[in-house]
């Protein structure tokens, strides 16, 4: 990457010239998934969390903000220098994009800017630590994600407050889902998802599922396309596709027979009796 000044003292960033990447976008639960061809995966939940993940040839070649990938988490706070170091503001500042901007010099500590969010906060959050994720526990630490929650529910002292602490609970619970352990937290009083909207009139199709859904058949899977890497265990709305239509068309967000899916080529996707461009000139199927 190239940092260049322009006139007006415009900074304009040049990024490298490498290849094209294909990527291709669907939901997934209440979940936004974006694939890349090169193995890199970003879902998105359209609010506050956003979760990156690589495919296993990356395995110890990335750097960065996010860590090195090698399944140690003792060395992640390595600099752009190569260094590894504790402190957080040092990590931090070394992977400026721009030298011109300026160094952080001190940690935000939102509990302390914010004392009377602190108690709500470590209420709501004790959530984790109870024996509603109790199953859970021994597979997963809820320690740092307790911590995490508390931070980000401070943070939150503008509108949106709610939006901060469900986020914080919902990362603890799908890695929970991972682990084969599945937790029923949500509530009509607890950070709730109501999937009744997507469904036609006087249907019920459309469910919560808590872990995801690893038995949907969509268009897609019919048709041999699958995921480099899985992410059926992600909750969100679902829907129960009845046995006169039971395939899911991720495109019109309704089920059908599996002889009205279409058909896909090169992940481009062709309605039933629509023409298929060819690389012959003047040909198609």
């Amino acid at each position: 990457t190239e940092l260049k000044l322009e006139e007006k003292h415009r900074w304009v960033i040049y990024r490298d010239v490498g290849e094209h990447v294909s990527y291709t976008t669907r939901e997934v639960g209440q979940y936004l998934v974006i694939e890349a061809s090169n193995g890199i995966i970003v879902i998105w939940d359209k609010r506050t969390t956003i979760f990156i993940k690589l495919a296993p040839t990356f395995k110890g070649a990335v750097c960065g903000l996010c860590g090195d990938f090698d399944d140690r988490s003792s060395n992640d706070f390595t600099t752009r220098d190569h260094m590894i170091v504790t402190s957080a503001l040092d990590f931090g500042n070394s992977w400026k994009e721009a030298h011109t901007c300026p160094d952080v010099d001190k940690t935000f500590e939102p509990c302390a800017v914010n004392p009377h969010r602190r108690s709500w906060a470590e209420k709501q959050c004790s959530i984790l630590k109870s024996q509603v994720f109790g199953v859970c526990h021994s597979k997963v630490d809820p320690a740092p994600f307790y911590d995490a929650c508390v931070h980000d529910s401070c943070s939150c002292d503008t509108g949106g407050d709610c939006e901060c602490f469900c986020a914080a609970v919902a990362s603890y619970a799908q890695e929970c889902t991972k682990e084969g352990a599945c937790v029923f937290w949500r509530s009509p009083d607890l950070c709730p998802i109501f999937c009744d909207y997507y469904n036609p009139p006087n249907e019920c199709e459309w469910h919560y599922e808590p872990c995801g859904n690893r038995s949907f058949e969509t268009c897609r899977t019919i048709n041999g396309i699958h995921s480099n890497i899985s992410v059926s265990y992600l909750e969100g709305c679902y829907p129960r596709c009845p046995p006169k239509r039971p395939v899911f068309d991720e495109d019109k967000k309704k089920c059908v027979p599996a002889d009205q899916c279409g058909c896909y080529v090169n992940d481009e996707h062709y309605e039933v009796d629509e023409k298929v461009p060819t690389e012959d000139p003047c040909q198609s199927w």
